[in-house]
């Protein structure tokens, strides 16, 4: 365990700023390093050849003498270049990574420092949040490694190499470390050059794969701005060009490329199986939307890079991934329609089978249609809180919104567990706030069904839209629960009127469904929230222009 670290000496940090036609945001970036105190003895800041007034910015820096400018005259296309020229400049023991529309978290350095000096260690990872904006919403980024709160165990200690922490390879980031500069140039340990897309995959492996003395503490370091409206998206949301897709798996191919020539091949093994448990379900879950040539030629460039993976690392995704995984394999050309949506649902984020459930010649469960008669191996040994389990539902709204719920059997599994009642819990999208409610659930048709209520009045937001999601928790007569994000039914192509509310409020209502036919509802009552919806409107129409 780390020990309570001593005071700082006299080692200080280079932090590289990293900048790009960002004009906006680099004087914040470079201010919150500036923040952190005399334990940054400089900033460097390398302008990878911006055409805007970046480095009219930067220059406005010049009365700052820890602030170190390295203008390129040649857009490198890609971030690991003007990362590398920050590497070598650096000129003091430790360097910490920042991009320029990001900030540092006040008394990060000094936190991480005084680490590093009393373990000795080459690397200390912290904690980066992941903010979106406009909205404020935060995520602790790898959460599973670094939020004690949600059961991470790693924080607090101190590892020499990670080969006994294969789970480590779910965090590709850069930005949330600190790393002592002899051990990168021991190692020649930079990022790949050029236009070298998702960079921050190989250099981690690479750190990795050297064995680094880490120390691992949940120090909240880094802010991860993500700017979804911003103009210029930054790579890791260009998921609509096939072309990201491609930069992902050249990147992912590097990875394992270097835990094998390293000779990690357990690391190499967990880097394939991250992959089907985070990068391949979320590409997938978006193919529906996408064009018939995009989704063609991804499903040619992913059954192509599934094809080398090993046995040990489909084995080990859970069954959901190993499903997805054996279908894209068994299926020369991508499906279309019912069974594509089929595929991405079970892509979700929170898995779900839906209808219909088909059985083998030998009466087994399957995922799809022949060719692809894929068994769905572990269905029975999965928890309830792992079933995939649909749950469809249909909308009512007036004085009170009425929530109607299908709850479909999977294969005998539901049943045997005896369902005895659902709470929904709606998430407005903006303001995170929540509301629930919860109903019996009687045998029908369909399998159970439920009826559950709530006054509109409290899903409005004065003077916006307000945007709702729903999941589903499913009780069932032995106690356990299981989850489901609520889905539209078969055949819904949504919904969009005027209703009459409580004492005759006019209410604007819109049901809608996401390429995995998750289930939002949208109103709004009064002027300002109708012109947020015409606005909404106008934009999407400018857009597609």
């Amino acid at each position: 365990m780390i020990e309570p670290p001593r005071p700082l000496v006299t080692a200080r940090v280079s932090v590289v700023v990293i900048a790009y036609n960002d004009a906006e945001h680099v004087g914040e970036a470079i201010r919150s390093a500036l923040a952190q105190g005399d334990a940054v003895g400089e900033v460097v800041v390398v302008d990878d050849a911006s055409r805007d007034a970046t480095p009219d910015v930067i220059a406005g820096f010049a009365g700052e003498p820890r602030v170190r400018p390295l203008l390129r005259e040649v857009n490198s296309g890609g971030c690991g270049t003007p990362r590398n020229d920050g590497i070598a400049a650096a000129a003091h023991p430790y360097v910490l990574f920042l991009d320029s529309d990001d900030v540092l978290i006040a008394g990060a350095v000094d936190a991480l420092l005084a680490v590093a000096e009393q373990e000795r260690a080459d690397v200390v990872t912290g904690l980066c949040v992941r903010r979106e904006l406009p909205e404020g919403r935060e995520t602790v980024w790898a959460a599973s490694l670094y939020d004690v709160s949600r059961g991470a165990t790693l924080p607090g200690t101190v590892l020499d190499g990670v080969e006994g922490h294969p789970e480590l390879v779910l965090d590709t980031l850069s930005v949330n470390k600190l790393y002592r500069r002899d051990f990168l140039n021991d190692h020649a340990i930079r990022f790949p050059e050029g236009a070298f897309h998702y960079e921050d995959f190989v250099f981690g492996a690479r750190v990795q794969a050297a064995a680094p003395r880490l120390a691992v503490t949940d120090v909240p370091l880094y802010v991860w701005h993500v700017r979804r409206r911003a103009s210029n998206l930054s790579i890791s949301l260009r998921q609509a060009s096939l072309a990201n897709w491609e930069h992902r798996v050249a990147a992912h191919r590097a990875v394992v490329e270097v835990f094998r020539k390293a000779g990690h091949p357990a690391l190499a093994v967990a880097a394939q199986t991250k992959f089907l448990d985070y990068d391949l379900p979320m590409y997938l879950r978006e193919l529906p939307r996408r064009t018939a040539a995009y989704r063609a030629d991804w499903w040619t460039l992913t059954r192509d890079h599934l094809a080398g993976f090993d046995d040990a690392a489909v084995a080990a995704a859970p069954a959901p991934n190993r499903w997805l995984y054996a279908g894209i394999t068994a299926l020369a050309a991508v499906p279309e329609g019912r069974e594509l949506t089929r595929f991405a649902e079970l892509a979700a984020g929170r898995p779900r089978l839906v209808p219909p459930y088909r059985r083998a010649e030998d009466g087994g469960p399957v995922l799809a249609a022949a060719p692809a008669d894929v068994p769905l191996d572990g269905l029975a040994e999965l928890p309830p809180a792992r079933l995939p389990v649909a749950v469809d539902g249909a909308f009512s709204v007036g004085g009170a919104t009425r929530v109607t719920l299908t709850v479909h059997e999977l294969y005998g599994r539901v049943g045997t567990l005896r369902p005895v009642s659902v709470r929904v819990g709606f998430t407005e999208r903006v303001s995170a706030a929540t509301l629930s409610a919860e109903a019996p659930l009687l045998p029908a048709d369909e399998g159970w069904t439920a009826t559950l209520r709530v006054p509109t009045a409290k899903l409005l937001r004065a003077g916006r839209l307000a945007s709702w999601s729903l999941r589903a928790e499913l009780r069932y007569a032995d106690g356990s629960t299981g989850c489901a994000e609520v889905r539209a039914p078969e055949g819904f192509a949504g919904r969009r009127g005027v209703v009459l509310g409580r004492f005759g409020r006019v209410l604007l209502v819109q049901v809608v469904a996401s390429a995995r036919r998750g289930l939002t509802l949208r109103l709004t009552g009064g002027a300002a929230g109708a012109r947020q919806v015409v606005s909404g409107r106008i934009r999407r129409l400018l857009a597609k222009r």
